[in-house]
């Protein structure tokens, strides 16, 4: 689980007169050390990259919150699937979040926040990590989502789940065709 930035403009007379105004706002994206103005897509995925749940928020909204309405909205995913993990970064944390998460059975991997003493499974989290990190790096790398040009919440919606839908239908069929790697999308980079 992560989220990552979904910029909508960049100049003060596009933020004036955006129909975004009042959904897309200023946020900081700690990753990049940028702030930007827009909105922040959430992901839940398999460590294949599969997109499992996501929402598209304000720059400004809790992940945690978020995390926690996605689970809510999507209870199926626990319900079928019990004791499930999920890794996500220092920004998950929390004693009330991390009791919430697990009343419904969920496993938090995450690393130590400054000042907590080191927390079980750290020694994967790194590899693991990285795994995540590059699921973002599909979406605004191939998948440009970046520079998705979307001028409405319609539009924007639109070509965010365009991306999501891309990425959904690489991965299912590279797995239908046994490739090894399966959220590889070169194949279709024409």
């Amino acid at each position: 689980m992560d989220s990552t930035p979904v910029e909508c403009g960049r100049s003060r007379e596009t933020v004036k007169r955006s129909d975004l105004a009042g959904w897309a706002e200023y946020g900081y994206c700690a990753s990049h050390s940028r702030f930007f103005w827009g909105l922040r897509l959430h992901l839940v995925c398999t460590l294949q990259g599969l997109p499992i749940a996501f929402a598209l928020t304000g720059a400004k909204a809790d992940e945690r919150e978020t995390l926690l309405d996605l689970l809510a909205a999507e209870c199926e995913l626990l319900r079928e699937r019990p004791r499930q993990t999920l890794i996500g970064d220092k920004n998950y944390f929390g004693r009330g979040f991390e009791r919430e998460l697990s009343e419904h059975g969920v496993q938090l991997l995450r690393p130590a926040r400054k000042g907590e003493r080191e927390r079980p499974g750290a020694a994967l989290f790194k590899p693991l990590r990285q795994v995540i990190e590059s699921i973002n790096e599909t979406f605004k790398g191939q998948l440009d989502l970046e520079r998705h040009r979307g001028c409405t919440p319609g539009g924007v919606i639109a070509r965010v789940m365009q991306r999501i839908l891309a990425l959904t239908a690489a991965i299912w069929h590279n797995d239908a065709t046994g490739q090894t790697v399966l959220r590889s999308l070169i194949a279709y980079d024409h």
